[in-house]
């Protein structure tokens, strides 16, 4: 066909450009996958244990309901949260070799040559699923070699890299979408996060007798993990995954014949006919104001199902002293729904972090499209430029995290009867996330500022923060790598105790590392 011409090539360049990339993230996941048989093993070795840790509503609500007490079946639900990642790499691979190269002039260059309309996309995609399938093989190959089922090893590969292929489905449907490579991240990530909040929403409310539970059925996330490797093997949900996959695919296929090259599907909003934006500040606000609003509203949401729920956590546990001693371990000592809201308000901290890197990396976007020059050609300098964006970047995680906390703090408060009790308190434990989301926040603006061809790397920042939350979490791992995050230096709250000092610290390493970030930028050359 000649509309797949040249694709073999595409995928070749597509290899070369991540050949240090896609092997990391793939040989990482796996390794950890496979260590937390042993790790977990050895710390849980009986089947009444690990039905006692599992048995967590908080766990739950992040990781999934445990589906048996086979040691196969407890690690699987321990790594609830990589598909999630899988998913998320998946997506933004397949975003960066679609619509960035569109964005960029990149994919007009190519097409100028013998090269198919749907090449660029059938090389991505087929790319993105071949690095998924490879994972999904090493993953039953390295699970097999720790004593477990070769049946749910498979099953388990392919919950991986079922997740994989239908968010890289996903991401080729956003790449048409819009224009905007941001955007079509943002639109990606969204649905992603959906299918998490609906999969948590959808457990939690089955553990605690929700009326709630059809969530799970309607989520994504919430197929693959239902496949259940090493107990009941539902390899037909995983054809349920496949099936999605062949569809979302199939739709983006028939978006892309339905637009221009360069172009998205969904049209550019037209300004007025004549107006003044006035401020560099006031530019930054149009371009930002959208992505601001819906991470906003899903940050409300986030906090009214946290909230909603952290009722039924302690009505569930309270009779429990194995548990709840379990259960305050994980976070503030004030209480057992304390603990679980600690844990929540860290896992909301570390989302905000995506958003900030988000924001931030819409000055490479701006840079790259030529949107910064005739901006910077007026007597506007760089750094006011940087800072109108980075206004976004610091104080947009700030309302976003702020609404998480309003929300979750009037829904657990009107669930308990004390609104003007809990309000406060959880405002305030949202909020003391925004000194580490700030520091990867300042990385990004260092990279940008430094090495701008790397921008992208900056989304390694809150993706290690995730990864070392995974790999500790229960398992004795070496205090300097825990101290990488710096979400582990914050206090836990609500209920834990405040220190002034690691606060302090992270608030200068911010201050410190984005000021050198801007005088890279000021220092480096822009493209012409």
């Amino acid at each position: 066909m000649k509309s797949l011409s040249g694709t073999g090539g595409l995928i070749r360049l597509i290899l070369r450009r991540d050949r240090i990339v896609m092997p990391l993230w793939i040989v990482l996941l796996v390794a950890i996958s496979v260590s937390y048989v042993k790790q977990y093993g050895d710390l849980f070795p009986t089947p009444d244990s690990r039905v006692k840790y599992a048995s967590n509503a908080g766990f739950i609500t992040l990781y999934g309901e445990l589906s048996g007490s086979g040691l196969g079946e407890f690690v699987t639900w321990r790594l609830g949260f990589v598909p999630v990642m899988v998913g998320l790499i998946s997506l933004l691979t397949v975003i960066r070799h679609t619509r960035v190269e569109e964005e960029s002039g990149r994919r007009e260059l190519l097409g100028a040559t013998v090269i198919g309309r749907h090449a660029q996309l059938a090389a991505a995609l087929t790319t993105v699923l071949g690095a998924n399938l490879v994972l999904g093989v090493l993953l039953a190959f390295g699970m097999q070699s720790q004593n477990l089922p070769l049946g749910g090893s498979i099953a388990l590969g392919i919950e991986y890299a079922g997740t994989g292929w239908l968010f890289a489905a996903v991401g080729a449907v956003a790449a048409q979408l819009t224009a905007s490579a941001g955007t079509a991240r943002g639109i990606a990530i969204s649905v992603l996060g959906a299918s998490y909040v609906l999969r948590a929403a959808g457990d939690t409310s089955e553990h605690t007798d929700g009326p709630l539970a059809w969530l799970s059925w309607v989520s994504p996330i919430g197929w693959a993990q239902r496949i259940h490797p090493y107990g009941e093997n539902r390899f037909w949900l995983g054809g349920i995954v496949l099936a999605a996959t062949v569809a979302l695919i199939g739709a983006a296929v028939a978006l892309s014949v339905r637009r221009d090259v360069g172009a998205g599907l969904l049209p550019d909003k037209p300004g007025p006919a004549e107006g003044n934006l006035g401020s560099p500040l006031a530019l930054a606000w149009r371009l930002h104001r959208g992505l601001l609003l819906a991470w906003t509203t899903g940050f409300a949401l986030l906090g009214l199902l946290f909230g909603g729920v952290a009722k039924g956590v302690g009505d569930l546990m309270r009779d429990d002293a194995t548990l709840q001693d379990v259960f305050r371990r994980m976070g503030g000592a004030a209480g057992l729904i304390d603990s679980f809201l600690a844990g929540v308000m860290t896992l909301v901290g570390l989302i905000a972090s995506a958003y900030a890197v988000q924001a931030t990396l819409r000055l490479r976007a701006e840079e790259t499209s030529g949107r910064a020059e005739p901006v910077l050609a007026t007597a506007t300098s760089r750094w006011q430029w940087a800072a109108s964006h980075l206004v976004f970047s610091l104080l947009g995680p700030a309302v976003a995290l702020l609404a998480a906390g309003v929300a979750e703090g009037i829904a657990y408060g009107l669930a308990i009867g004390d609104v003007g009790g809990q309000l406060p308190r959880l405002v305030a434990a949202a909020l003391t996330q925004l000194p580490a989301v700030w520091v990867l926040a300042a990385i990004t603006i260092a990279i940008f500022g430094f090495v701008p061809r790397l921008s992208m790397v900056s989304w390694a920042g809150p993706a290690l923060c995730i990864l070392i939350g995974l790999v500790s979490a229960g398992v004795a791992t070496a205090a300097w790598v825990r101290d990488i995050s710096p979400f582990t230096h914050l206090p836990s709250l609500p209920g834990g105790d405040v220190s002034p000092g690691p606060l302090l610290i992270l608030l200068a390493i911010t201050a410190v590392v984005g000021a050198a970030g801007l005088i890279g930028l000021r220092r480096r050359d822009l493209p012409a």
